[in-house]
């Protein structure tokens, strides 16, 4: 298996026939038109589509289009889940897989579970509004919190955080408490902001790409591309990553035909495997190497940033057999690497959630911003920071104020605008308000899109905590695993919603980039489905008749962007958008100069401590993956194209930790943690350092505990220490 594993090459002809054979399931017309439409893409934060076309970036780029767009289309062109389904109990549908359960179609009329029955039964428009307003109104508000995923748009997350808030709680968050809130409490510290640094331009001309703890190839192909014209001009590509991930070796591009007929494009120029858990030590080793040879920018550092004394002085007093004791690799690895950044004149630092999903995934942050504010690759173009953002819009619900705390102007301008007084409690994260859930104190709870099941830890966990929520609002498009599970005692109501591209009106999205897209929504394929922006707007209207926000008008998606454009800062070319037609780069995030965001003006250098490692009663540690076939928590394949396995319930092994447990590839073990276990697990060899272990995510929530980072309240889900227990056979 072993050798297998060298042949297999990102992208090429398997994603070609994939997009073929889901074209030819979702029918070609349809596939089409969703893709040729002016909306914007529904998978990750990359961004393309908007106003200049449905296969088109902001550099024009065409077609710019990957098979992960093909896959977000897949389930939202299906026909409606027949009514007779849901005279099957809660049992039935559990007995599904995840897989099963998005392909049962889309769900076209509200449905309800009462707490004492165990199925789901079809209900009026007027029955379900009435029924969430009702049980709102019926409990204290501190009692209750509001959620969004990323994949919403802006008008419909300001409506929901302003609904709330005027409601009286400020318990409204979204999940990149699960993702990358390390990486704006991180950037924000270093910064003075916590979003990209660099357009999408700038990537363009970077000789050198640094890709950390992320996997591109799978969860950002169009990122690959970039990668790839990146060697094509010269550069260089730096990937940091545990796992030898086949598609950040070599990717064949389905839109280059030179790639495709070669066989693919070398991607990565050199390939850093640090032990799971280890990026700290291996960042502040970089920095050692760098400052050892004399490679920093000192001009830069003196004239733009504070508080390098105590930085080089720390990484100074970090021993060489420290750092790679922790990392498990070479001083001269490490210092391979800080040669080619000495030789970079414009590289960008990009990275995933590899990065935050640490106990100290702050300190990750802070330090790959420490390195790039070494050599001053910040403030100039083609040169800063990326963090990778996931869903396609989670950076836009963060900008327009689906959070816990709401920024000291953006309250200011609400309260201004509207003549109100919003809350001043802090309000609680995501992890936070299902403990204090799980504790008895939340009553209701509404959902806007996404499976904050299958996105939380401990699986045990997460179903109590969410049945202990006595009435729960989905607003959704399919079914998933967060619909039929945590429901044993409690109400749940859902309500079908329309996809991005059949909003009858149009709706807004931001990019990794920070560039705001215009999505025409207008296609029509349901008969009974509500944009979520009218169904808040509703919800808000039956809960505060007597509010001076008039909800009825906000049924208007031009009215809730004139409200952002006044009360968001950046965001004033929203206003007119859907006359314009001018989409843009939200002003201030970009730093093409060396001024930031902070009090002095000036960036700062952040200290770390080296994290402690126990590994006595759990000796590996387990990161957890999402598969080619999958985007987030939804499954579209159960066996994973670029690593080999062909089941999600498995675990790959390195081939020194193989020989030494003696164990083969197809073998069966447990893997054990102090939050639960996972059995029967067929083993699969993959490249990774001894002592690492991968997992398929949300499988292996049931092995994720709930201890998170201290600075932005983000579970570890890729550093679980495990122990491995044979399976006798």
């Amino acid at each position: 298996m072993s050798k297998e594993r060298v042949n297999i090459v990102g992208g090429g002809p398997k994603k070609v026939l994939y997009t073929l054979r889901t074209i030819s399931r979702i029918g070609l017309l349809d596939s089409a038109k969703a893709l040729k439409s002016r909306n914007a893409c529904k998978a990750c934060g990359l961004g393309m589509g908007g106003q200049r076309g449905g296969m088109t970036n902001e550099l024009d780029e065409f077609p710019s289009v990957c098979n992960k767009s093909i896959q977000a289309q897949s389930t939202d062109i299906q026909p409606p889940i027949p009514n007779e389904l849901f005279d099957h109990s809660l049992t039935d549908f559990n007995e599904l897989n995840d897989y099963e359960l998005e392909h049962l179609g889309r769900l076209d009329t509200p449905v309800f579970k009462a707490a004492g029955e165990d199925r789901y039964r079809p209900i009026s428009w007027d029955e379900a509004m009435t029924l969430a307003a009702d049980r709102f109104k019926a409990t204290s508000p501190e009692r209750s919190f509001f959620y969004s995923s990323g994949r919403s748009s802006n008008e419909a997350g300001f409506v929901l955080q302003l609904l709330a808030r005027l409601y009286g709680t400020n318990n409204v968050n979204n999940c990149s408490y699960y993702c990358h809130q390390a990486t704006g409490v991180g950037l924000g510290n270093v910064l003075g902001s916590g979003t990209a640094t660099i357009t999408l331009e700038d990537l363009g001309g970077a000789d050198l790409v640094f890709v950390i703890g992320a996997n591109p190839a799978s969860n950002h192909p169009r990122f690959v591309h970039q990668l790839k014209n990146c060697r094509d001009r010269g550069g260089q590509v730096i990937v940091i990553n545990p796992a030898k991930e086949p598609g950040l070796v070599r990717f064949a591009v389905p839109k280059s035909p030179k790639s495709m007929l070669s066989g693919g494009t070398w991607i990565a120029s050199r390939y850093l495997q640090p032990k799971i858990g280890s990026d700290l030590a291996l960042l502040k080793g970089i920095a050692k190497a760098l400052l050892e040879s004399g490679a920093i920018n000192a001009d830069f550092i003196a004239a733009h940033t504070e508080n390098f004394t105590a930085y080089k002085q720390d990484i100074e007093q970090t021993p060489w057999s420290v750092i790679t004791s922790a990392s498990g690799l070479t001083q001269a690895d490490i210092a391979a690497v800080a040669d080619d950044y000495r030789r970079a004149e414009h590289a960008v630092f990009a990275w995933g959630m590899g990065i935050t999903h640490h106990l100290n995934g702050v300190d990750n942050v802070e330090a790959i911003a420490n390195l790039a504010l070494l050599r001053g690759m910040l403030g100039k173009p083609s040169a800063g920071l990326l963090p990778l953002r996931g869903h396609s819009n989670v950076q836009g619900i963060g900008t327009i104020g689906v959070k816990p705390i709401l920024a000291a102007d953006v309250l200011a301008a609400i309260e201004r605008e509207w003549q109100v007084t919003l809350p001043a409690t802090r309000g609680l994260d995501t992890l936070a308000c299902l403990e204090t859930a799980d504790a008895g104190d939340i009553d209701c709870a509404l959902m806007l899109g996404g499976n904050l099941y299958g996105a939380t830890p401990n699986a045990e966990f997460a179903r109590r905590a969410l049945d202990a929520v006595g009435f729960k609002v989905y607003l959704t498009t399919t079914l998933n695993r967060g619909h039929v599970r945590g429901m044993e005692h409690s109400e749940a109501l859902i309500l079908p919603v329309a996809a991005r591209d059949e909003e009858p009106e149009p709706t807004t999205q931001e990019s990794m980039f920070n560039y705001v897209r215009l999505s025409d929504g207008g296609i029509k394929r349901l008969r009974n489905v509500r944009s979520e922006v009218s169904i808040l707007a509703e919800l808000g209207e039956r809960l505060m008749p007597d509010s001076s926000v008039n909800f009825k008008a906000f049924g208007k998606h031009s009215h809730v962007r004139a409200a952002i454009a006044a009360t968001v800062p950046g965001m004033q070319e929203l206003v007119d958008i859907d006359q314009s037609l001018q989409e843009f780069t939200i002003s201030g995030r970009i730093l093409h100069t060396p001024t930031f965001n902070t009090a002095s003006g000036k960036a700062g250098f952040k200290t770390h401590q080296l994290p402690h490692v126990d590994i006595t009663e759990y000796p590996y540690h387990l990161a957890s993956i999402r598969s080619e076939g999958q985007f987030n928590s939804i499954i579209y394949e159960q066996s994973d194209s670029y690593r080999g396995t062909t089941t999600r319930w498995c675990v790959l092994i390195g081939k020194e930790d193989l020989k030494r447990l003696e164990l083969a590839p197809g073998d069966l073990v447990s893997l054990v943690s102090a939050s639960g276990r996972m059995d029967s697990l067929v083993v699969y060899e993959f490249d990774l350092p001894a002592g690492s272990l991968l997992a398929y995510y949300p499988e292996a929530n049931v092995l994720i505990g709930t201890e998170r980072d201290p600075r932005s309240q983000t579970p570890a889900f890729k550093s679980v220490p495990v122990r491995i227990e044979r399976v006798s056979q």
